[in-house]
């Protein structure tokens, strides 16, 4: 049964609300609340006593609960040099865990009120959050961008949601359809069916794994994702051409997928929709491979196998395909894709290595602002790094300062590796500093607002 959408009126009545009370503990230095949120979303804030006049709204990532604390920072790391700074900090629990983004906005948006009634108004208020939290950032800056006044997305995704349930469920085709299973991989009907799903198909990846053969078909599945061969803080970067080292990365990498996404986020995202929300009708797999990033790999490991990759890719494209419920893909699209409308900047970084929201995601960003006309509002940077969201505390002040530029002095400055590097030392000269100058591909199967041909 789909969960009910809080729609724009309710969100209304919501922020209108008096929150409960708050429990608030005073040190000489910072000012901190924890409060509750009529929905039952906690918040928390932490506001310094040399308070710059800046609150940052921080989004939080996907969490699968049970457990639902509310987070203002994005690492333990990175907040007391925010406090040091003068940043008052906030953010909620959001009222629910899993794809919460009906919950995640309007918490967020009272989490902010809750915060000006107590404190007074900020002279400039930045949203930002990582990973499902670019997401929530994301959609906050398109639906209220009078109540900020930029946004940073980090490691967010930043495609939407009909964008990455598709992209999510091509490698799981694939690895379904060549290493041979009949594993559910939509309409699934509870969370131990999509954790025996995933058990079952990951046991046949580490069957595959053992033999040139299965490592070929696993490298094709990656590929499907964009999944980098270098995507793991612990893994050595391999050379170029080094095809075996690549593809033992992504086998980890594609285990993690089946593990963590492709089927109990899944699970818990189709009950939200109503129904399964993407589908690979009409995809040609050939095709989706061109565009890969890692192409040139899985030819080389199917060389090397002896095998066809044509004939793979036929087999793929022979398939019996799945379909997608319109009514769960229309909650998706109208919840959690995008625009492109910006009406205040935004500033997203990724690293380059992310093996769960590849960094190609924000090609899928750039390409729906372009076709919304909000081009000059968007800036993005990239950090040479394996993992998801493995940024540094310097990384991610750098980028902060650099937001606060563009709003004070109207225009992007210093948004070149270069200068990045320079600012993330001097913000924290004991962490990395690792931007570069990095184009992603094209992603794979970008869905978006702003391009009425997505749309089914």
């Amino acid at each position: 049964m789909r969960h009910g959408t809080r729609i724009a009126c309710a969100t209304a009545l919501l922020l209108t609300l008096t929150a409960a009370p708050a429990a608030t503990a005073t040190t000489d230095t910072t000012t901190h609340v924890d409060g509750r949120l009529p929905s039952g979303a906690t918040y928390m804030m932490d506001v310094p006593t040399n308070w710059n006049g800046t609150v940052l709204l921080f989004s939080h990532g996907y969490n699968a609960g049970p457990a639902n604390p509310a987070q203002d920072a994005p690492d333990a790391a990175t907040k007391p040099l925010l406090l040091q700074q003068g940043y008052a900090l906030i953010g909620s629990s959001y009222a629910s865990t899993g794809w919460a983004v009906t919950d995640a906005v309007p918490d967020q948006m009272a989490t902010l009120k809750a915060f000006t009634t107590r404190f007074g108004q900020a002279s400039r208020t930045l949203a930002w959050g990582r990973s499902y939290g670019g997401l929530v950032t994301t959609a906050i800056a398109e639906r209220h961008p009078d109540a900020i006044d930029g946004s940073l997305s980090m490691c967010g995704l930043v495609h939407g949601g009909v964008a990455n349930w598709n992209n999510t469920l091509d490698p799981v085709f694939a690895l379904k359809t060549l290493l041979g299973s009949d594993v559910p991989l939509v309409n699934l009907p509870s969370q131990q069916a999509a954790t025996d799903a995933a058990n079952t198909l990951t046991a046949k990846v580490d069957s595959a794994q053992s033999t040139t053969e299965g490592r070929a078909r696993i490298a094709l599945a990656a590929a499907l994702h964009n999944i980098p061969v270098w995507n793991a803080p612990t893994q050595t970067r391999p050379a170029a051409s080094d095809w075996d080292a690549q593809q033992a990365n992504q086998y980890d990498a594609v285990k993690g997928l089946l593990k963590i996404a492709a089927f109990n986020r899944r699970q818990e995202a189709e009950v939200r929709a109503g129904g399964n929300m993407s589908w690979n009708t009409g995809i040609d797999y050939a095709r989706l491979l061109g565009k890969s990033s890692v192409r040139k790999e899985v030819t080389a490991l199917y060389k090397k196998a002896g095998l066809s990759l044509t004939k793979d890719l036929a087999a793929l494209n022979r398939a019996p395909r799945i379909t997608a419920d319109p009514a769960a893909v229309a909650w998706m699209s109208s919840t959690s894709s995008f625009t492109g409308k910006l009406a205040k900047p935004q500033l997203s970084i990724h690293t380059i290595g992310d093996p769960l929201v590849p960094v190609q995601t924000e090609s899928a960003l750039r390409r729906a602002v372009t076709a919304a006309g909000s081009g000059p509002l968007l800036r993005q940077a990239y950090v040479d790094n394996a993992g998801h969201c493995t940024f540094s505390p310097a990384e991610q002040l750098a980028a902060l300062h650099t937001l606060e530029d563009r709003l004070t002095t109207g225009s992007w400055q210093g948004t070149d590796p270069a200068s990045l590097n320079a600012r993330a030392t001097a913000a924290d000269p004991t962490t990395p500093t690792r931007y570069v100058r990095y184009h992603p591909t094209p992603y794979l199967r970008p869905y978006d607002l702003a391009h009425p041909a997505d749309r089914r």
